[in-house]
């Protein structure tokens, strides 16, 4: 089985048809890697009475696409072994092209697909070639999609009207993805076109990072009746702090301060290791010990014949006499525990 994509040429200008072959491109450069999608044969052929034809591409066939994948998962309870499986697959095929200094800069769920179970990366009509001496690509147009854009693909620093885009760009793409196989929608999902378009950039705009994932029913708009979405709240899960914590570092505004793919793909989550609890023993000064019941009593045992002691016409210790006992009891305990 393969896929077959045909691109009609008769309306396509010469910036898009240079995109096209740039995409083939890409592929053949890629090719062998697991992470891309395979690209076995491209052609064009002319169309009857002089038209431009058609541009064919004979590819990899993909079972479905992450959007499609994440639409049915957001019914279900969240699953962190599912979403820790795909992400580490995402972050992988983002790091090839990354490598290749290749941004994509559209990385949103259709642009993944499933081939034979694994995570293969698709579409790179709008993707660049970095240049040797530079992070950045420019772009003389707004490019992506607004879920999942980036604040640098729509702001317009320093007033020009080009737009820095490079990796870190890619990376944010990415937090928005995770949030939305964490929560079931990107975090600017409620907003309309122009809002998020505002919301995106804007440092005051908050970010809500929930405790609880609650799985959805999406929206119905069957037989013309609109029935909302409906949350399951008795299937919600508690989120890892260390998940969240993964997001908020690509949902950085700041593209320095987002994380690296190399990174991201060092988070220790993703081995679905149990996240490390804290120190239950408290950190102790050097006059400082743990008691126990049994040391405690023998403490009150000690306390008791120096109470009889005193009793019998013994002089009462002074305060500072009190305090050297202490702190001889102390350390006796303390050596008495570093031996056992």
């Amino acid at each position: 089985m393969y896929a077959v994509k045909r691109v009609s040429l008769d309306k396509t200008d010469a910036d898009t048809m240079n995109g096209y072959m740039n995409e083939i491109a890409l592929l053949r450069r890629l090719e062998g890697n697991s992470r891309i999608i395979r690209l076995f044969d491209s052609e064009v052929k002319a169309g009857p009475g002089g038209s431009k034809g058609y541009l064919f591409l004979l590819m990899e066939c993909g079972e479905i696409d992450l959007a499609r994948l994440l639409s049915e998962q957001m019914k279900e309870p969240m699953n962190m072994v599912w979403v820790a499986y795909y992400w580490q697959q995402m972050l992988q095929a983002v790091q090839v092209i990354h490598d290749e200094k290749i941004v994509h800069s559209d990385l949103k769920p259709a642009n993944f697909v499933l081939v034979k179970g694994q995570l293969k990366l698709i579409d790179f009509g709008i993707a660049n070639a970095i240049a040797n001496d530079t992070t950045n690509i420019q772009r003389d147009h707004q490019i992506g999609t607004v879920n999942y854009m980036s604040p640098e693909a729509i702001e317009l620093p320093d007033g020009m009207r080009r737009l820095k885009v490079g990796r870190p760009s890619d990376v944010w793409s990415l937090g928005c993805i995770l949030y939305q196989m964490i929560y079931g929608q990107p975090p600017f999902q409620q907003l309309s076109v122009y809002q998020k378009m505002k919301a995106i950039p804007d440092v005051a705009h908050v970010i809500e990072f929930p405790e609880y994932a609650t799985p959805m029913v999406p929206a119905s708009r069957n037989s013309g009746s609109n029935t909302p979405p409906r949350k399951l709240d008795h299937l919600k899960r508690k989120v890892r702090a260390d998940v969240i914590e993964t997001i908020k570092r690509c949902l950085c505004r700041p593209p320095k301060e987002r994380l690296t793919i190399p990174e991201l793909l060092q988070q220790e989550w993703l081995s679905m290791s149990e996240p490390e609890a804290e120190a239950t023993k408290p950190t102790l000064q050097a006059d400082e010990t743990i008691i126990n019941p049994y040391y405690m009593r023998q403490l009150l045992q000690y306390g008791v014949k120096l109470g009889r002691q005193m009793a019998i016409d013994q002089p009462e210790p002074t305060a500072e006499e009190l305090l050297r006992d202490a702190e001889r009891l102390v350390a006796e305990l303390k050596a008495l525990q570093t031996q056992t």
